[in-house]
């Protein structure tokens, strides 16, 4: 009886082992309040970059109209050769030179006009004495008419001889002072103060009247004409701001002076002519475009730093709840100081990443910096920058 017990208890003692095996393996192990710290934080996204974030402001916007065109002198001056057949001894000014209105240019050989002119002179003093005699010799006869020594036909002569001599005087003044003329163009003057824009002109050579020997930017007045559509013509008005910038990279603030009263018929553009101030960058023949300053509009701005264009597009990023940004295709407009006009596809109220854009996704997961991070002392932002990957 003994026995059969304690073969019992050991059958039952087999049976329970194995089942208590299974429970402690089905049963899951419970971690400690560490280890589920540690899991939550290895399942969160990790932050892309921290930024700062900008909302858009309602400001005044320049409305501007953008056009392209050529910088060419206000009027040019064609300074040639009056003389005939004279020699250049003296060429005085080059090309780039600044004249006033007056200022000998150039110089011919005078000795041939100057002995022609000696010679004028001479036949000057002869006619003159001559008419003197003429002019007595009519005065005596008139003194016979009543004594009838002198016949009327006889007296008349003497007085067509005076006419004639006094005639040949004046003949004789004519051609002094066509010489003197002739002598005086042997200086080449300037029209008009400017800038020498061409010289042709060289010593030695003998050139015949009319040629051209300067060319004179009168003032040194450049203009830039602008090519607008005919459909903005409208637009503008003589007296109108134009912000010009040649292709030097000199930028000068213009003045509408003129519309042209035609469009080309090829282009259906018309010219636009702004006066430009002296700029030692700004020449003539230069390409340049800029904007006509039309007036001033209320609209919503986002700083430069803010768009991000990829495929040709702008982009903004719009911070949302949790952190994340969306990815916002938006239509821009006027860029003022720094300042980019927002037509369409932002929200007023949006919170938008201010600058490190190009670095982000649509969907990524930033830290917002706070005030003070977003606008660091100086100590603060040689030590260290404001976002960081």
């Amino acid at each position: 009886m003994p026995r059969l017990r304690l073969l019992c208890l050991l059958i039952a003692t087999a049976l329970w082992l194995p089942a208590c095996g299974r429970k402690d393996a089905e049963a899951p192990a419970q971690p400690d309040a560490g280890q589920a710290g540690a899991s939550a934080s290895a399942a969160a996204p990790r932050p892309a970059l921290t930024v700062a974030t900008v909302q858009p402001q309602r400001r005044a916007v320049a409305e501007r109209l953008s056009a392209n065109g050529s910088i060419a002198a206000w009027q040019e001056a064609s300074v040639g050769a009056e003389a005939n057949g004279l020699r250049l001894t003296e060429v005085r000014v080059n090309v780039g030179d600044r004249v006033r209105a007056g200022q000998v240019l150039a110089t011919f050989a005078s000795e041939t006009l100057q002995a022609e002119v000696a010679q004028a002179r001479a036949s000057l003093a002869e006619a003159r004495a001559a008419a003197a005699d003429a002019q007595a010799n009519a005065a005596r006869a008139q003194t016979l008419i009543q004594s009838g020594a002198l016949s009327q036909q006889q007296i008349q002569q003497y007085a067509t001889g005076a006419q004639t001599a006094q005639a040949r005087v004046e003949a004789a003044q004519a051609l002094l002072n066509a010489q003197q003329l002739r002598l005086k163009y042997t200086q080449v003057l300037a029209p008009d103060a400017g800038v020498i824009s061409a010289r042709s002109a060289t010593v030695g050579a003998v050139v015949g009247a009319g040629t051209e020997l300067f060319r004179l930017v009168r003032r040194g007045r450049l203009e830039w004409r602008a090519e607008v559509g005919a459909a903005d013509l409208p637009r503008l008005r003589p007296g109108m701001r134009a912000d010009v910038t040649a292709a030097s990279g000199a930028q000068v603030e213009g003045t509408v002076r003129m519309l042209a009263p035609t469009v080309d018929p090829a282009t259906r553009n018309a010219l636009v002519y702004v006066d430009l101030p002296q700029h030692p960058d700004i020449r003539a023949g230069m390409y340049a475009q800029g904007d006509f300053v039309l007036g001033e509009r209320q609209g919503l701005t986002l700083p430069q730093s803010a768009i991000v264009v990829r495929d040709g597009f702008s982009h903004v990023f719009e911070v949302l709840e949790g952190t994340r940004v969306a990815m916002r295709r938006v239509r821009t407009g006027a860029r003022t100081d720094g300042q980019v006009e927002i037509l369409d596809g932002l929200a007023p109220t949006a919170q938008v990443v201010r600058t490190g854009g190009a670095f982000l996704n649509d969907g990524d997961v930033v830290r917002v910096a706070a005030e003070s991070e977003s606008n660091p002392s100086p100590a603060q932002a040689k030590q260290a920058p404001a976002a960081t990957n």
